[in-house]
């Protein structure tokens, strides 16, 4: 079954010191075949992160290299309906719930296909259980 993937799921990937059994095991299934959406800034939001941590020196040019590359060999899929509902049903869900846009994308995204969430962010964690949204990781 595939799932929904928020740019916090993933940056324990790169991040060894953010990574536990649980996100090793969420990259094993990726390499294993299985799909995740994302919405379309997600490339963005992740790039946006690498470039922060090679500013202060946490990654070098060629980390981000290897976990771009990475990145590519896995399915990941930016779902093409999310940004023509990101006026009405992701700005009523990010209001619902206290989220940014970008993280209410991801709930969007989720609810609309009936998949689980995959994320570390306790906001994002909090307005899936009150969605009713199934966690595939928590923190």
């Amino acid at each position: 079954m595939s799932f929904v993937l928020d740019c916090s799921a993933a940056l324990p990937w790169v991040f060894g010191d953010e990574a536990c059994t649980a996100t090793d095991g969420l990259l094993k299934e990726m390499v294993d075949g299985r799909k995740a959406w994302v919405p379309a800034i997600w490339p963005l939001e992740v790039g946006n992160v690498l470039l922060g941590a090679l500013r202060k020196k946490r990654i070098d040019q060629a980390g981000i290299e290897a976990f771009v590359s990475l990145l590519r060999n896995l399915e990941i899929t930016a779902d093409p309906e999310a940004l023509s509902r990101s006026w009405d049903k992701t700005l009523d869900l990010a209001l619902r719930h206290g989220l940014s846009t970008y993280d209410a994308a991801y709930l969007e995204i989720a609810l609309r296909r009936g998949l689980p969430l995959a994320t570390r962010d306790k906001a994002l964690i909090t307005a899936c259980r009150e969605a009713g949204v199934k966690l595939k990781l928590t923190t």
